[in-house]
């Protein structure tokens, strides 16, 4: 027999964030403890809203399967000393089936004597067992916790009530001084409290209680009504998956409607209007056919459709108070020259181990220049670069930015541009911070590109010179997602940087520049180095390279993202051809006969000491090879010279008694393997 079981939290209004989560994580917790515990079922229904978090276990077994069955243990010499006492082997087996040692028996196989038991139990009823749901509550994680009264347990929100039903029959599941129950709550101020005859009746007694429990009929009810307002008014608005999950864990029962504002804020920036509605009260903005944002809301209430009218009065009211404080902002910072703001950067600290923001300004330049060079950047991108690099961070300081944080580069960009500054040096303000997220958008300007990887490659040394260095899941100043957005930007602008060799060179250019402490030389670059390098594995992995091509690409001696990326590349697109295992086993044995041999390439391949021509016809075979900068080519020459390598082994004995020819031999060996590192560290593959 089987019945559904309902186990719901009440708590308080949670986070909207938390929401979703939550209840998957409550969901993944009971299916590992009904399975532990040997209970079967068909599925796991999830439920929730800001202020319940449920699950209904489908077609639950009311009972564990009883057990009735022999099982075999220790040969009964193992079982049993000399004096016929049973031995720690025995008794390990009869406490692993729940049983004592007097419970063994002995019975003879294939002429050995084996202990035996047979072990008999009913299964645990689902009722008893349920009442560990309690663990399960006691167990769940969340990012922020909070205590009541003076429990030292700790939950998202203080609990208010929880349901417990088996069919119909309650589960006394008990936290703290809760016992659960049948009853269950409506809506904060629409419904009433419900006592639920069996768990199936959940959802639907709910609804008439104005709480729609499916997170995904909330979203739909919200999409649907969403969809007939933009068509009535002929507006449009865009998806936005982010909001709309959101609004869905903020609401129980979802009414959506409109709003307006006075036309004059639409003289703003966008950006300003957009984050005031989105990010600060949770609406829509609206857009008409031709894409134009325009002055009208769309927001969703908890409730339904009385005194509507208020509610849309309200939250007019409530957005035009920040439209009029970012109003005021604007008007104020538009006062000031742009040098205004850089000048106050001075006393903006960065971090009070580094240096000011003017500090780090200065270095961003000093890198920035670096690395124009070493790509060798038109002129004009270096000069709009410099400009960029000394405006860049004012708008921390003004006073738009430091009432809606979200608008940082957002703001300075509009600002450059209201000065007359031109629209490389103004988006590239804007672009420096991107990717703000580890996957997000990337700056889609040379000038922007090249400022931000300045700006980050900036942060990382300086922290590292700091001794704030990343450890574990610790990584406080987001040092990673700055070294993961460098090594996107450069693959994205197919930007060649070995950082083994411009580290210490950037290093040593900002000597002195400013009071930060840099790292030292040979020790601490190598590190970044290898941060840096970690990333790049990141991105591999991200990129459904093999993991035995991300092996060997990172085990070369290689530092550049763009040539680790082509080598993955040409690895991932031969790994299964036919000749992939020949070439790769060849340059596989001359890197065995060299580590072999201990050979560290110091001698210089000599033609005189050739013997036969398979030498001259390897020699020839590196030669033409050394100049070959495309890593496919590199490949497709080592396809054309595997035969060579493979007759130089059938020909020669490597390690002649002749030490000249022995070392010259070894040399030529050497020659190979320096080439094929390029491609990366070939015994790391697996090869069919």
């Amino acid at each position: 027999m089987t019945k559904d079981y309902l186990f719901e939290i009440g708590t308080e209004e949670m986070p909207a964030h938390v929401v979703s989560r939550s209840v998957k994580q409550l969901a993944d917790r009971t299916r590992k403890f009904l399975k532990e515990n040997g209970l079967k079922f068909k599925d796991i229904k999830t439920y929730s809203t800001p202020r319940r978090l449920t699950i209904l276990v489908e077609d639950l077994a009311e009972k564990q399967k009883d057990i009735d069955k022999v099982k075999k243990g220790p040969a009964k010499k193992i079982a049993q000393d000399a004096d016929g006492k049973w031995t720690k082997a025995a008794q390990g087996f009869a406490r692993g089936q729940g049983m004592t040692p007097d419970d063994i028996y002995f019975q003879e196989l294939k002429g050995t004597e084996y202990a035996y038991v047979h072990v008999k139990k009913e299964g645990k009823k689902a009722s008893d067992i349920l009442l560990g749901m309690s663990n399960i509550i006691k167990a769940m994680t969340f990012p922020t916790k909070m205590r009541w009264d003076s429990n030292d347990f700790e939950f998202v929100r203080p609990i208010h009530w929880l349901v417990s039903l088996f069919g119909s029959d309650v589960i006394p599941v008990k936290i703290l001084d809760i016992t659960a129950g049948r009853k269950t709550q409506g809506h904060r101020f629409l419904g009433d409290s419900v006592v639920l005859a069996n768990a199936d009746d959940y959802e639907d007694a709910l609804k008439d209680q104005f709480v729609i429990v499916d997170a995904d009929e909330r979203k739909d009810m919200i999409v649907h009504q969403m969809n007939d307002l933009v068509k009535k008014n002929n507006w449009k608005i865009k998806p936005d998956k982010n909001l709309l999950e959101e609004v869905t864990n903020l609401v129980e029962y979802p009414t959506v409607f409109a709003g307006s504002f006075d036309k004059k804020y639409l003289k703003m920036p966008k950006e300003v209007l957009i984050t005031s509605m989105k990010d600060n009260q949770r609406y829509f903005e609206v857009y008409d056919q031709d894409d134009n944002l325009i002055n009208h809301f769309i927001a969703v209430r908890n409730g339904n459709k009385d005194y509507l009218d208020n509610v849309i009065s309200g939250n007019e009211k409530v957005l035009v108070a920040r439209l009029d404080d970012a109003q005021f902002f604007y008007d104020e910072d538009r006062k000031y020259p742009l040098s205004h703001f850089v000048d106050r950067l001075q006393n903006v600290s960065f971090h009070d181990k580094i240096g000011s923001m003017a500090d780090k300004m200065k270095r961003a330049r000093i890198i920035g220049d670096f690395l124009a060079k070493h790509w060798k950047l038109q002129d004009q991108v270096v000069k709009d670069f410099d400009r960029a690099s000394e405006l860049y961070k004012f708008d921390l300081v003004t006073q738009m930015v430091g009432e809606f944080s979200e608008l940082q580069g957002v703001m300075g960009m509009h600002y450059a541009r209201l000065a007359g500054e031109n629209e490389e040096v103004s988006v590239a303000i804007k672009e420096h911070y991107m990717p703000a997220t580890s996957e997000g958008p990337l700056p889609e300007t040379t000038v922007g590109s090249l400022l931000s990887v300045a700006d980050k490659l900036d942060t990382i040394i300086t922290f590292f010179g700091a001794g704030m260095i990343p450890t574990s899941s610790n990584d406080p100043y987001a040092l990673r997602r700055n070294a993961y957005g460098i090594v996107r930007i450069l693959l994205n602008q197919k930007w060649s940087l070995p950082f083994n060799e411009a580290l210490p060179e950037m290093v040593d250019l900002l000597k002195g520049k400013t009071p930060a402490k840099l790292p030292k030389a040979g020790t601490q670059d190598e590190e970044i180095a290898s941060f840096i390098r970690d990333r790049i594995k990141q991105y591999l992995q991200k990129n459904k390279f093999k993991y035995d091509i991300i092996d060997a690409v990172l085990a070369s001696s290689q530092q550049d993202p763009i040539q680790i990326l082509a080598a993955a590349n040409v690895l991932q697109l031969h790994h299964d051809d036919d000749k992939f295992t020949p070439v790769v086993e060849s340059l596989t044995r001359i890197d065995n006969i060299l580590k072999k041999a201990k050979f560290k390439g110091q001698a210089k391949v000599d033609k005189s000491l050739f013997e036969n021509n398979s030498e001259n016809e390897l020699y020839a075979g590196v030669e033409n090879l050394q100049d070959v900068v495309d890593l496919a080519d590199l490949y497709e020459g080592f396809v054309q010279l595997q035969p060579v390598i493979d007759q130089y082994f059938d020909t020669n004995m490597i390690m002649d008694k002749d030490e000249k020819i022995r070392n010259n031999r070894l040399a030529q060996l050497s020659n190979v393997s320096e080439l094929a590192d390029r491609l990366g560290d070939l015994s790391k593959l697996v090869i069919k």
